[in-house]
């Protein structure tokens, strides 16, 4: 059994299982976006740092995932990026709220 197939296995057999691989991956997706357009860019960590007003060491935390930073800070370098953060709804009628 590969990664993928685990997976799936452990979203359709687990809800809360399923919510924090569903979280992770979306993490994952906004950090390697922002990584994917800082090298476009052609921006070092420092770079992108100095035009966030944040220490370099934020910036190489937020992209090696050793921190979640808040949501403000993310805002502040998406801007930075040429980059926007997007909400919708989930149309996944298998989606769970779990309080």
């Amino acid at each position: 059994m590969n990664w993928e197939e685990y997976k799936t296995q452990v979203k359709e057999t687990d809800s809360f299982s399923k919510s924090l691989i569903d979280e992770a991956e979306a993490e994952a997706e906004i950090i390697s976006a922002i990584i994917k357009q800082r090298n476009a860019l052609g921006l070092s960590q420092r770079d992108l740092a100095s035009l966030c007003g944040i220490p370099q060491s934020s910036v190489a935390r937020i992209e090696s995932s050793k921190t979640t930073p808040k949501l403000s800070t993310i805002i502040k370098i998406c801007n930075q990026l040429g980059l926007f953060l997007s909400v919708s709804a989930v149309t996944d009628k298998s989606h769970e709220f779990n309080n």
